[in-house]
């Protein structure tokens, strides 16, 4: 338990090493924030958050940091909610407004006004149908015995892959086939399509059957579809990523989409969970993020169609202005999304 004045230091700290990157010390504190207490008294109380692990010092007769558990006790106990100042947010809500009818455009917005917003790597996951539902296939004549299979899923999602036939196949024949799977398959799921697939008796329509259902459960399987990124150089800026090893250690969640998919999946992504998610230090699990803070939201319909957005920096972030951004722009997606299922619906 921490006394109302270690709250009111551990929080001062915290804020002053936010905004200068630089161990911070008992009489910076008093002249700074004209505290009515002495630097002595400051400097007894930092001692004992140091105590407690939720400050350190990096040297001898240095200033005091936060630890790991100094930022978590911040964001869960001290910081309390807020929200992006009126005026951003009509602007940003203007913004989205204008773009509404662009669903390309709502990621490329979100991404863009997350890194300004957050100062740090925006992240931003096209939306997902939970499950993948047939819109459209084509059938293209190639090479010899090959096939190229193009599937439009509802959502936007464009998957290819190549079908080796038994034996070549006319163009013609390819797209009846084509047309009659996109008459009796349209809406269907990997499940419809395999129920399909085990009725059927003709050799093609067999092989496009199975192939089609393979690839509707790749996309089942997959947590996010196009990726949208922004604010790549506020990271590189940071004092934190000036060596080149540390930089590309906590860019793997922008570059890596097995990383980031990973991340989402233990986190944003399940089920169970809603709201802001706050990733300090990896959390012992994800070694390349010791040097990071992550803030995650997901948006959308649960149970119909979903995608992740987040902000990625140092340790040594603005906890209080990305928090209130990512939860804004998540929900200003979610909102378009209702709005988009119900007019479609109508």
């Amino acid at each position: 338990m921490l006394t109302e004045r270690q709250k009111f230091v551990l929080a001062l700290i915290i804020k002053e090493y936010i905004d200068t990157a630089q161990p911070v010390g008992s009489t910076r504190l008093v002249q700074r924030y004209h505290l009515e207490i002495s630097s002595a008294t400051v400097r007894n109380e930092m001692v004992a958050l140091t105590e407690a692990g939720y400050l350190e010092q990096p040297y001898t007769s240095a200033g005091r940091v936060p630890t790991e558990d100094g930022y978590r006790y911040f964001v869960g106990e001290l910081m309390g909610q807020a929200d992006l100042p009126e005026p951003v947010q009509r602007t940003i809500q203007h913004q989205f407004y204008q773009a509404r009818n662009d669903v390309d455009q709502w990621m490329r917005l979100a991404a863009s006004v997350l890194a300004h917003q957050a100062q740090g790597a925006s992240v931003v996951t096209s939306l997902h149908p939970a499950r993948a539902l047939l819109k459209h296939i084509e059938l293209i004549a190639t090479r010899g015995k090959q096939v190229l299979m193009v599937l439009v899923l509802h959502g936007g999602e464009v998957r290819q892959q190549m079908l080796i036939l038994s034996e070549p196949v006319s163009q013609s024949k390819l797209s009846v086939v084509a047309n009659w799977l996109n008459d009796v398959g349209q809406n269907l799921d990997a499940e419809g399509i395999t129920a399909l697939h085990a009725m059927e008796t003709d050799e093609l329509k067999r092989d496009v059957l199975l192939l089609t259902a393979q690839e509707m459960k790749k996309s089942d399987d997959v947590l996010a579809g196009q990726i949208y990124r922004d604010g790549l150089t506020n990271v590189l800026a940071e004092p934190e990523f000036a060596e080149p090893n540390r930089a590309r250690r906590a860019l793997r969640l922008l570059e890596e989409r097995s990383f980031l998919e990973d991340i989402l999946s233990h986190t944003v992504l399940i089920p169970e969970t809603s709201g802001v998610h706050v990733l300090i230090g990896g959390e012992n699990t994800w070694e390349d993020l010791s040097d990071c803070s992550v803030i995650l939201s997901r948006y959308g319909v649960p149970g119909v169609a979903m995608g992740a957005l987040g902000v990625l920096g140092p340790k040594r972030m603005p906890y209080a202005q990305t928090i209130s951004a990512v939860r804004f722009v998540s929900n200003i997606l979610s909102n378009l999304v209702v709005e988009t299922l119900t007019d479609a619906e109508e």
